[in-house]
C-alpha cells in the first residue's frame, strides 16, 4: 500500500489556520477534465475560489476531492476539486499560505522525493512559486498565486 500524500492535510490545516485567524481562505486550482467548476468562469485553465465558509456550503474537503456548493453569478454550483489539481491554498488578507505542483507535473519529475532546491538544481529561480509558477515557457500568463515567499511542497 502506497502512502497518502501530505497534501490534503497541508490544504486543511492552511485552510483551518485562515478560517482561525479571520481570513478568507482561497484555492488557485488547474481546471481539467476532473474538475466540476461552472462554465466560463475558468481563465487559461485556472481558476481561483473563495472557500470561507460564509462562501461556500457543504464543503468537505477529502483526501482525494474537494467538494462544496458556491454561488456563480447568484447560481448556487456544485464544484468538485481533485487535490491533485489544487496549486495553492492562502489567505486573501495577506497572500500567506502554500503552493503546490500540480499533480501531473509533480509525475513527470524523476526527483519526486526531493523538495525546493534541491528538485531543481537551482537558487529559487524555476521552484514553482510566483508569477510563472505551473506554467510552460510558451504559456506566460499570471497566475493567482500571490506571494513569492511560498516554498513547494511535493
Amino acid at each position: 500500500m502506497s502512502p497518502v500524500s501530505t497534501k490534503p492535510y497541508l490544504i486543511r490545516a492552511i485552510y483551518e489556520w485562515c478560517v482561525d485567524q479571520g481570513f478568507t481562505p482561497h484555492l488557485a486550482v488547474v481546471v481539467d477534465e476532473r474538475t466540476v467548476v461552472p462554465p466560463g468562469y475558468a481563465r487559461e485553465g485556472q481558476i481561483v475560489l473563495n472557500v470561507g465558509p460564509d462562501a461556500t456550503n457543504s464543503l468537505q474537503m477529502g483526501n482525494e476531492a474537494i467538494t462544496f456548493q458556491a454561488r456563480f453569478g447568484g447560481i448556487s454550483h456544485h464544484l468538485m476539486i481533485p487535490v491533485g489539481n489544487v496549486l495553492a491554498v492562502y489567505a486573501r488578507e495577506n497572500g500567506q499560505g502554500m503552493a503546490f505542483e500540480p499533480e501531473s507535473a509533480a509525475a513527470e519529475n524523476d526527483d519526486d522525493d526531493l523538495v525546493g532546491d534541491e528538485a531543481t538544481g537551482e537558487d529559487g529561480a524555476g521552484d514553482g512559486v510566483g508569477p510563472d509558477a505551473g506554467q510552460d515557457e510558451g504559456d506566460k500568463a499570471a497566475t493567482p498565486v500571490r506571494g513569492s515567499h511560498l516554498k513547494v511542497i511535493k
